[in-house]
């Protein structure tokens, strides 16, 4: 029998118990009820901390032998403790002299701190090159990006707009794929990092509508996702949700393409994994929970900055412009804990943290709500 239908057998067995036993004393409600709810947490912990241990050494350095989907697998003993992810877009890397499509302090200085954040992935939502029909563009990526190599980084970047812009879709590719080969022939791809942390990486240039390859693809990973995976980030260009825009960048709401990846996304919310959403296109940042799907827009990596007109719906109201800048997410337990980290000052290298938040995993969720229902009399 597999370790998770034991720990749900369990849960099941002491719940059970719990509940005759309030019934049986109910002068020791307190007492009765914290012992075995204790000896629950212990239990699931334990089974589900030897699972993973026996995973995280019965694999070798580089792979992930429960699953062999992902594009790319890192194993659990190749990634920091706590695992650390950052995520953002709308860099626009070009020659520095241009400084109205972009801003290159700004992109330099995010690749800088970047590099000390010394993350397990950096996830690039698009619009990596001002003109991907322009390879001197992807030179300047890589010059400026120096020290990402030079600090090993594993980078993991999405199409955007840009990557089309000045050229054919074929020779957009070529250019993408020389900058990027170890992603040859993909456009859109997966990468398992350990045994909780899942990333999928989406091309919004291509048909995320129902029945489209893409999606069937999406379908697909969505169905045979590891066990063990409590988070599922996924990365993309254009937003599936954002603030709409009434006057300016009216062009940049979200269209109906990504708006059904929301509803993929949000007809499998009771998934075991949580979805995240990281998305650019909007030179800005928005944060929004619908369905119990998260969806961010981090479209802060140096292009140039673009108001928004923020609606309720929207978590940040903070009025600070502009809003250059990364994500931070880091593993803690059951829980993935996310931080936005704006540049006041580029010229100084200077930062503040402007949004926190965080994303319980599903068990964390599930022990909230089976304990609220099966025991409500516990103080």
């Amino acid at each position: 029998m597999r370790t998770g239908h034991i720990v749900r057998k369990i849960v099941r067995e002491r719940l059970t118990l719990l509940r005759f036993n309030l019934l049986r004393d109910r002068h020791g409600i307190r007492v009765t009820g914290l012992l075995y709810l204790l000896g629950l947490v212990v239990t699931s912990v334990t089974l589900c901390w030897g699972q993973s241990k026996q995973l995280a050494t019965a694999i070798p350095p580089g792979t992930v032998a429960a699953h062999s989907g992902a594009k790319f697998q890192i194993a659990d003993r190749d990634l920091h403790s706590p695992v650390t992810i950052i995520a953002y877009g709308d860099m626009r890397f070009t020659d520095p002299s241009n400084v109205t499509a972009t801003n290159p302090s700004v992109r330099q200085a995010l690749v800088v701190r970047i590099a000390t954040e010394n993350p397990d992935a950096v996830l690039l939502n698009g619009d990596v090159p001002w003109h991907g029909g322009d390879e001197a563009d992807y030179s300047v990526f890589k010059a400026e990006t120096k020290a990402w190599r030079d600090a090993h980084l594993r980078v993991y970047p999405a199409l955007g707009n840009h990557e089309f812009a000045q050229c054919e879709p074929q020779q957009c590719l070529e250019n993408w794929w020389r900058a990027f080969p170890e992603l040859q022939g993909s456009r859109w791809y997966s990468v398992q990092l350990g045994t909780q942390v899942y990333a999928i990486v989406l091309d919004s240039d291509t048909s995320l509508l129902p029945g489209s390859e893409q999606t069937r693809w999406l379908e697909s990973e969505i169905a045979s996702l590891p066990q063990g995976i409590k988070f599922v980030l996924i990365t993309m260009h254009h937003p599936p949700v954002a603030d709409v825009q009434t006057k300016l960048f009216v062009d940049h709401n979200p269209r109906p393409n990504e708006m059904a990846l929301s509803n993929l996304l949000e007809t499998n919310r009771k998934s075991r994994a949580k979805f995240v959403v990281v998305a650019g296109h909007i030179h800005n940042y928005e944060r929004f929970e619908q369905n119990g799907v998260v969806y961010l827009v981090s479209g802060g990596g140096g292009a140039v900055p673009y108001p928004v007109e923020r609606t309720s719906a929207d978590a940040y109201q903070d009025p600070s412009f502009p809003n250059y800048h990364y994500l931070k997410f880091v593993l803690a337990g059951e829980t993935l804990k996310a931080t936005m980290y704006r540049l006041i000052d580029p010229r100084a290298s200077t930062w503040e943290v402007k949004d926190t938040f965080e994303v319980r995993g599903p068990k964390t969720t599930a022990y909230l709500h089976d304990f609220g229902r099966e025991i409500p009399k516990i103080r």
